[in-house]
This record gives C-alpha cells, structure tokens and sequence, in this order.
C-alpha cells in the first residue's frame, strides 16, 4: 500500500512538473521545433545539392560606380523551391557538422567563380569553427594550385564571435594563409562582442561594421559616432572599412562625409546569381 502511495505520490510530482515545464516554455518549444526544421531543410539541401552563391557588389565610397570587391552570399533552396539566405538558417548550424560542410561547399564555389572570372575580387564567409576541416582546406588548395593567383584576389570573412573563441587558431590560420596572398575581413564588427586587445593581434585587411549599426544611421547620433570611433579605429590599425546594409541614399551620404572606405547594401545592388560576368556571358552566348 505504501508503495503505491510513493509510486502514485512521484508520478504525480512528475506530472505536475512536466506541465508547468510546458506551460511555462511555450516560447522554448517553439524555437525547438524551428531548429530542428531548420537542420531538417540544410540537410535535405545539402543532400539535394541546392547550395549556391549570391554576389552582392561592395562599392568604393569615393566611386560609387566602382566595384571594390564582391560578397558570396550563401543560399540553399528549400523543399517548396524557395532560396534562402544564410541569415536565415546560419546560427541553427554553425555549430553543427552541417556547418562546416556549407563553408566548405561556399569556399569551393567562391574558387570556381574566381577561376571563371580573372577580374574579380570576392569576398567568401566562414566560421572559425571551419579552420582545420579537410574538405575547406583541399577546396581552397586545390584553386590555389591550379592558379596561384587566384588567393590574391579572395578575401576571407570570419565574425568576430568566432574569431574571439579561436584566438590563437584563427591567428595561426590567418598567417599561413595571408602568406600566400588571401586577405581577411573581420565580419560584423561592432556587434557585441569584440576585445579590442585582441583585435591588434589579428591584423585583419578590413572590417565589416555591422549592419544594426548603420540602418537608419543618417538620423541616429548614437550609431554615427560608435560607427566613427570603429572607423577611426580601423584606420588606426591600417584596416579599411565597409559600412553593411547601406538601403538608402541619405544613409549612404552620411558614410560618405565621415570618410567610409566602402559600402555595401540593396541601395547598391542586391544580391544575384547573375553578376555582370555571367550576364556577359549569357549575352555572348545569345548572340
């Protein structure tokens, strides 16, 4: 009898837990099954081989109608056909063998473009996390082998939240690779998480400030003047700067009177699967 009574006594401690848990983390599950949505539709794509490059030109502030560089953005499509941008499915995976599987698919993409077109310079993600996975590294080699010249033109983006977590890895990766000519850009610069004693330590070519803090910047005081003191930092550490997500003209004249090195953002060009070189191509080949 008085095992019943414990036995009937903890299922219902157990239930009466696992029904505040639910009541209680409504927002939990939700999140919960998004990411694992999110996992289900990468793998899917990288199964399928929907994964693709997005070029979004960077401008230079001072000629605007001069490309500085281009941005690979990656994209995968999902089971209804639609393209998705990397914003969207990013964070769920970086952590994830999933991860390291799309930086190596955007370095090999990143590499094909450079070899198709001798007059770009391109700009590929990736996390630090990605630094030593084999498939990276013999995508990148394999480029550079055929085409020595082709790592003077890549420039590599990594986020400072990685960056800061494999210090002394990135460090020694950086060094090894800028060697053989390939620049580095530190991605979302700005956005939380720097020390800026490390960032000394890097010598990054170019940051990337990122985009929260120029949106709207033409009329916010706050954003223009951390957004000066990132600039005046970075050219304090010989570093140019891209100002992120310019959308509009006014924005674009700020970052222009405070002397931004170069912009990128849909108020230049949105990102597409057809830059200038595959629609000189398509126009060639139509004649």
């Amino acid at each position: 009898m008085t095992k019943v009574l414990v036995t009937g006594k903890l299922d219902a401690e157990l239930g009466n837990k696992m029904s505040k848990e639910i009541k209680s983390s409504p927002f939990d599950f939700a999140m919960q099954r998004r990411e694992s949505e999110t996992l289900d539709m990468v793998r899917v794509a990288l199964a399928r081989k929907q994964v693709k490059l997005a070029f979004q030109p960077v401008v230079q502030t001072a000629r605007p109608d001069h490309m500085a560089f281009y941005e690979g953005l990656l994209r995968v499509t999902d089971q209804q056909g639609r393209i998705i941008p990397a914003k969207d499915f990013i964070d769920v995976v970086e952590d994830t063998d999933m991860g390291r599987q799309l930086d190596a698919l955007a370095i090999e993409k990143g590499m094909e473009a450079l070899m198709e077109e001798p007059s770009l310079r391109l700009s590929i993600n990736m996390s630090a996390l990605t630094i030593g996975y084999a498939p990276w590294n013999e995508a990148l080699l394999s480029a550079l082998s055929e085409d020595p010249t082709v790592g003077e033109r890549l420039i590599i983006e990594i986020t400072e939240r990685t960056a800061l977590e494999k210090h002394e890895t990135v460090k020694n990766f950086m060094s090894d690779l800028q060697s053989k000519g390939i620049s580095f850009a530190l991605d979302d610069f700005g956005a939380g998480y720097t020390s800026f004693k490390y960032l000394k330590d890097f010598y990054f070519d170019l940051i990337k400030i990122d985009g929260e803090l120029i949106k709207g910047i033409h009329d916010d005081p706050d954003a223009q003047v951390l957004t000066e003191a990132l600039l005046v930092l970075a050219h304090k550490l010989d570093m140019f700067a891209v100002a992120e997500n310019v959308e509009s003209y006014e924005d674009a004249a700020f970052l222009t009177t405070i002397g931004m090195d170069c912009m990128q953002g849909y108020y230049f060009g949105v990102p597409t699967f057809t830059p200038y070189w595959r629609l000189l191509d398509q126009l060639g080949k139509a004649g």
